[in-house]
């Protein structure tokens, strides 16, 4: 019994310290990598599809610029898409089995062309092995602009607030994969206000920037 004593003495103070250490100190220390790539001069070539008007779809070819400020923040200064339209067959089941044309706002309410900006804002930047042989860099991104929108009426120009999200995937250094999901809110009227969906594919390329 008094030797017992004697050992409790002895490690009391040493879990004292122990516990004293764990406080002022609590969880482990870890470190964040630096990203392997960064965006600065980019120019984009992407080809995708407006998909969710019910009598046309249209095929879009677009070319972007964007000056990347930081890691995390960026412009794309300028934006152009053409749309090549294409009839769905709803529109001709609508003509050849009931004899009933669409409206004349569904033709002329589709997109011809846009041009816009946006401020692009990257907050997730994160990197994946792909079978313990391949490492993928990747980052995520909200954009949010402006637009004119050229549909195929006479006057056809009307203003359109766009607001998306990507991801980009690293190649390299000078060359990246994004894939675009953005939404165009057309307001072509006091009470009409149309939402003109787009889905992208596109290879960025960077320039001026070192890894």
């Amino acid at each position: 019994m008094r030797y017992a004593l004697l050992i409790l003495l002895f490690l009391v103070p040493g879990l004292a310290r122990a516990q004293a250490e764990a406080l002022e100190n609590p969880g482990a220390v870890s470190a964040i990598q630096e990203r392997r790539y960064r965006m600065h001069h980019e120019l984009l070539l992407g080809v995708g599809v407006l998909p969710d008007d019910a009598f046309y779809k249209g095929l879009i070819g677009t070319v972007a610029y964007t000056y990347h400020f930081s890691d995390t923040f960026g412009w794309q200064v300028g934006r152009g898409t053409y749309s090549y339209n294409i009839q769905t067959s709803l529109r001709t089941q609508l003509e050849r089995d009931f004899d009933v044309a669409p409206t004349a706002s569904a033709y002329e309410d589709q997109v011809q062309w846009m041009v816009g900006s946006d401020l692009v804002w990257s907050p997730l930047y994160g990197k994946a092995a792909v079978l313990n042989s391949q490492v993928l860099h990747f980052e995520a991104f909200l954009l949010g602009g402006g637009t004119v929108v050229k549909i195929n009426r006479a006057d056809g120009f009307r203003p359109a607030v766009n607001l998306g999200l990507g991801l980009r995937l690293f190649s390299g250094q000078t060359l990246s994969f994004r894939l675009d999901v953005t939404n165009n809110v057309v307001f072509a009227g006091a009470s009409n206000i149309n939402n003109v969906l787009s889905v992208q594919l596109g290879t960025a390329f960077n320039f001026g920037a070192t890894e």
